[in-house]
């Protein structure tokens, strides 16, 4: 017998569950640490699990086992087959789950289920539509280095290498790249030796010092410039004809967005929801579409 609903919004930074009863009443919520399926199998789903075990908690419920709890879950790294696949079969317990990517729980939630476009740029940067005839698409979120344009690790990516750039003379030495520096490295072993272990979420942690260096540096800008330019490009191809509500999230998305040209900002509508109140309509849709 199904008694409890929960809903998981899952990334590289942390984990937040939403709890509800059967009838889809929200009674809890509940933090963990990182549940994005690239960290591990058994990590999201240790994370997952203490999310939810808190949520009850601040209901001021003991867990009830999860057979008698639905799972909806948005995680990072859903799209990538071998990981849903891995993650589903190590399922703890859940009587019924309903996953799909973290982005596009972000979508459900963001417009409350309805059509509409979806910017998400944080540590990373994906786009997500869905469409009124029921159809949808991701675009970007390909993935750090590679891809996430616009994104808080892309942003620090650039700006150490425009501090690499800076200690061998090619550009010149302003606010950003003593930053880097003081923060990195400011010779080339020790800024060498930074790369070489920072991953994702250590170049994300620098994307804050673009921002503070803007004013006093040109080419802190001149890459927030290009940021905005990449995150509107995942916007007019999400929805090329303009026609569906436009919702900007994450991070870097809220600080970028009000940047965004005219034509994008009238299309911009606030979130109605978070990733993890759409990670419960993706269990109650699930639910319903049950024989």
């Amino acid at each position: 017998m199904l008694e409890f609903l929960i809903g998981v919004d899952g990334g590289g930074s942390g984990t937040r569950a939403l709890l509800a009863r059967g009838d889809g009443t929200v009674i809890g919520d509940g933090k963990a640490g990182p549940s994005a399926l690239s960290r591990g199998i058994a990590a999201a789903w240790q994370a997952i699990e203490t999310a939810a075990t808190r949520a009850f908690e601040s209901a001021d419920l003991a867990p009830s086992p999860w057979r008698h709890c639905a799972l909806g879950a948005g995680l990072s790294g859903a799209s990538h087959t071998p990981w849903r696949d891995a993650f589903l079969a190590a399922n703890v317990g859940f009587a019924r789950i309903a996953l799909d990517s973290d982005s596009f729980t972000m979508l459900l939630g963001a417009h409350a289920g309805r059509p509409g476009a979806i910017v998400a740029a944080g540590t990373g940067s994906v786009g997500e539509v869905l469409r009124a005839d029921g159809s949808r698409a991701s675009i970007g979120g390909w993935g750090f280095p590679i891809g996430d344009e616009g994104g808080g690790a892309w942003l620090g990516w650039h700006a150490v290498r425009h501090a690499q750039a800076a200690i061998e003379g090619r550009v010149t030495v302003g606010p950003l790249a003593r930053h880097m520096w003081t923060t990195c490295g400011a010779d080339r072993g020790a800024l060498l030796d930074w790369c070489r272990s920072a991953g994702q979420f250590e170049y994300a942690q620098l994307a804050p010092a673009v921002f503070g260096a803007e004013t006093d540096d040109a080419h802190a800008a001149a890459l927030l410039a290009s940021a905005v330019v990449e995150l509107e490009t995942l916007a007019l191809a999400l929805d090329p004809e303009g026609v569906l509500p436009l919702a900007v999230s994450g991070s870097i998305g809220r600080r970028l967005g009000p940047r965004f040209s005219p034509t994008l900002r009238s299309r911009c509508v606030d979130l109605a929801q978070g990733a993890d109140a759409g990670a419960l309509t993706l269990i109650r849709r699930a639910l319903q579409a049950l024989p």
